[in-house]
């Protein structure tokens, strides 16, 4: 926070109210000039977003993983129960079609939030459309894997010393295809299994370096074989690069993407299409978004930095008093008017926003932990 001379904000410093403005106040100084200062935060947020968007187009690309076709979805799970099934190839969703997975996952579950869905599947050579309820976020927030799609597989990670699964040879890197001649979609579902088989031998099929391999594990008491792992896409790739300037104009078109998402987002909210705790996080969320974006890579971590900085920019421009954009809007004001605004008018409209905004900052504090 900084506090600047001569200008009214939610610090309550009112002391210079009944004098004249002096030449080095806020207050003072031109319009073009106060826009300026007043902007200049929101502007470093943009900037920061777009430099950050800019070197991981730039050094990184984008990869996308060149399927639309459903691998697996958990039996009894919220993607079961509403018709989707293992082989089904996802053409389009309300009316938008699909080229990669990462089209399915945004148009699913981002650019459709709060709506109806019509999913347009191929399935045995025959199209058919599901219709997903709008409150999808609601009818999955149980699961932990909705979908996944082919090529993905559960992947093992890591083996504790002295654990089952070290005693059995498994190795980082090994596959699971099967247990117990089960097919196996996800590394869940192979916990699941295991957790349910406590003492009672289960025979892995497992892919190492292109050969199968069956190796014997017996669950302990705890329901565990002790293996650390998830699933990986091993599925074909598609990397798209991008040069010094495309990298550049990439950058700017995610920008408004996610601009016009945001603001999207918050018309479904105030229309009540999507509720509040879905689509806005405060502290809690925030941390914890940060810290699975950071365990999944330095990139990822970067990108979310750059979403943040985003959304901040967003909100403070908004025209609400005691952010930026309420400031704006005053500063717009007097400019018409070619006079400032009463001292005590702008006071209360300052500490009337300002204390509002508190209370929207408790009630995103109590959501967040409340959803945990």
């Amino acid at each position: 926070y900084v506090k600047i001379v001569g200008m009214i904000d939610e610090s309550f410093d009112t002391k210079f109210a009944s004098e004249e403005p002096k030449p080095y106040e806020f207050r003072s100084k031109s319009a073009p000039k106060k826009l300026f200062v007043i902007s200049a935060g929101v502007l470093m947020n943009l900037f920061l977003a777009w430099g950050i968007f800019w070197g991981a187009n730039l050094f990184i690309g984008a990869n996308y993983a060149k399927t639309t076709t459903v691998g697996f979805t958990p039996a009894g799970g919220a993607a079961d129960s509403l018709g989707f099934r293992e082989g089904d190839e996802i053409l389009a969703v309300n009316g938008v079609e699909t080229e990669y997975w990462e089209d399915v996952e945004t148009q699913l579950f981002v650019e459709t939030m709060g709506e109806p869905r019509r999913v347009t599947i191929k399935r045995d050579g025959a199209t058919t459309t599901l219709e997903l309820p709008s409150d999808l976020e609601k009818a999955r927030a149980g699961d932990e894997v909705f979908l996944l799609p082919e090529g993905y597989r559960p992947t093992l990670a890591e083996t504790t010393s002295g654990s089952p699964a070290e005693q059995a040879g498994f190795k980082p890197g090994d596959v699971v295809l099967a247990i117990d001649g089960e097919k196996i979609g996800s590394f869940m579902e192979m916990a699941s299994i295991v957790k349910r088989s406590k003492g009672k031998e289960l025979t892995f099929t497992t892919l190492r370096d292109g050969d199968t391999l069956a190796l014997a594990a017996t669950p302990s008491e705890e329901g565990t074989i002790g293996v650390y792992g998830g699933d990986q896409y091993a599925g074909e790739i598609e990397r798209v690069s991008y040069g010094v300037f495309g990298s550049a104009t990439k950058a700017f078109g995610d920008i408004y993407r996610v601009t016009d998402l945001t603001i999207s987002m918050m018309g479904k909210v105030i229309a009540g299409d999507v509720a509040f705790g879905s689509a806005f996080g405060g502290p809690v969320k925030i941390a914890k978004f940060a810290a699975k974006s950071a365990d999944s890579g330095v990139s990822n971590f970067l990108v979310f930095l750059a979403m943040l900085s985003l959304s901040l920019a967003i909100i403070n421009i908004l025209p609400f008093p005691a952010l930026d954009g309420g400031h704006l809007i005053i500063i717009l004001i007097e400019a018409g008017m070619r006079r400032e605004i009463p001292v005590k008018v702008k006071i209360a409209i300052q500490n009337a926003g300002f204390f509002a905004l508190l209370a929207l900052m408790a009630f995103i504090i109590y959501a967040d932990i409340a959803s945990l």
